[in-house]
């Protein structure tokens, strides 16, 4: 069945009016789809997934296929895991409340979260969303300040509620940035050697600040997502966010270290801002900490937050609440117990060489970076201008072949690999063999 895609498929800039060979029951699902969700959703690849199950690190597709996920990470630990369901299923059948109860399980939890962090932060706060905690980040940070404005990447996407809208610039350009808000240029590690990336960043940063500061909002934080990961998985050299955040610190201004994407073990730390030997003074956790169950969180020092917190009051009903504890327990049982990231070291050291024979092999790979189970690879065209066109039809043919990925950076012309952690070496070679066959295909 052939039918042109509508508004929905549009992602990672593919062509919204290419016709498209569906599956009947993928065409009649998506015609229904489009009758009763919102115009602002979009879906993945040029010809739509659609699901019906998943276990581990597969995906079972309505055609009967099996799909290798190389690209989900709010599945941390897979998806349908046991420990998850049953940790979910006992708590739902005894208890299910909000914060304003004193109960056992937020308090174990809290104890067992904020011993995964450096000793300073010591404070958590429960949301139902990263976009949530992102948003409270953002009050705290400016009203423990007295500052409003806000340092930002020039592509970051940090969530969906007006505040976390207002500093995700790569949502397009019809999406306004909020007020007091100042971008930085992305940074490129594949075309700026390592000096030279610190010394544009401090520049930049340097010129966001004053700006700020002629304008009357002063600083109130740098918020950046540990990994620069809607920027292109920018990762090397590690440590070159420290001078920023010094910077910042001397214009009064706090560092929101957003760990949505590289928290929970993905870069073989705990957490992305590990790396660069930094201690946030807030942090915000998200989609991964429940394993797709919605529960999120705002984690910082006691002096950040203890302004915020005596002289306004925050409620977030379904925040905390003990279903989704208990999910979020069950992550940190199974990354602890499966030496989860031990093993995002250790297949993501394989996938990094595995990416940098291909690219040693391919011309048109400009680049290849990652940070254990964090990885990306850059195409550019002859004129060594970013080729988007190239990475689109790679993820596109990946994804016909049974492997999702996805693409990322200000052009989409970097292949973004992401994989839940149980990953094994065996999912690695068939993605890296899958690979090299699509790349030879295009």
């Amino acid at each position: 069945m052939s039918t042109t895609p509508s508004r929905v498929h549009m992602a990672m800039g593919f062509d919204p009016n290419e016709d498209v060979d569906l599956n009947p029951e993928t065409a009649k699902l998506l015609e229904r789809r489009d009758r009763v969700l919102g115009p602002s959703y979009r879906l993945f690849y040029r010809e739509p997934v659609a699901i019906e199950g998943g276990k581990g690190v597969w995906l079972k597709g309505l055609d009967g296929r099996d799909y290798l996920d190389a690209y989900n990470n709010v599945p941390v630990i897979g998806h349908s895991h046991p420990a998850v369901t049953e940790a979910v299923t006992k708590q739902l059948s005894t208890l299910n409340t909000h914060t304003r109860y004193l109960t056992e399980t937020v308090v174990e939890y809290s104890e067992r979260l904020l011993a995964t962090f450096p000793d300073e932060l010591d404070r958590v706060t429960y949301t139902c969303t990263g976009s949530e905690a992102i948003d409270l980040a953002i009050r705290t940070a400016r009203y423990a300040t007295g500052n409003r404005g806000l340092i930002i990447s020039e592509h970051a996407y940090h969530g969906t509620t007006v505040a976390a809208a207002g500093v995700s610039p790569s949502l397009g350009p019809n999406n306004p940035l909020g007020e007091d808000v100042v971008t930085i240029p992305s940074i490129d590690t594949a075309r700026t050697s390592a000096d030279q990336v610190a010394a544009k960043l401090e520049a930049d940063v340097r010129a966001a600040i004053a700006k700020l500061e002629a304008s009357g909002a002063g600083v109130a934080a740098i918020l950046l997502d540990s990994i620069l990961s809607s920027d292109g998985v920018q990762v090397e050299p590690a440590g070159f966010l420290a001078p920023l955040v010094d910077l910042v610190h001397d214009a009064g201004g706090l560092y929101i270290a957003d760990e949505v994407q590289p928290g929970f073990g993905r870069t073989g730390n705990w957490w992305g801002f590990e790396r660069h030997g930094l201690v946030p003074d807030l942090a915000v956790l998200g989609k991964p900490m429940g394993n797709g169950i919605p529960i999120a969180a705002l984690v910082g020092t006691a002096a950040a937050q203890q302004k915020f917190g005596e002289e306004i009051r925050y409620f977030n009903t379904f925040g905390g609440n003990p279903v989704s504890i208990a999910a979020a327990g069950a992550v940190l049982d199974v990354i602890e117990q499966e030496g989860l990231r031990q093993n995002a070291a250790k297949v993501g050291g394989m996938l990094l060489e595995g990416l940098e024979r291909i690219g040693t092999t391919d011309d048109r790979v400009l680049h290849v970076r990652g940070a254990r189970l964090f990885l990306a690879m850059e195409f550019a065209d002859a004129q060594g201008q970013p080729d988007a066109a190239l990475a689109a039809r790679v993820v596109n043919g990946m994804r016909d072949e049974g492997v999702l990925i996805s693409a990322s950076g200000p052009a989409a012309a970097a292949l973004k690999i992401r994989p839940p952690l149980v990953f094994d070496k065996t999912n690695a070679e068939q993605l890296l063999d899958t690979l090299e066959r699509v790349l030879r295909g295009q």
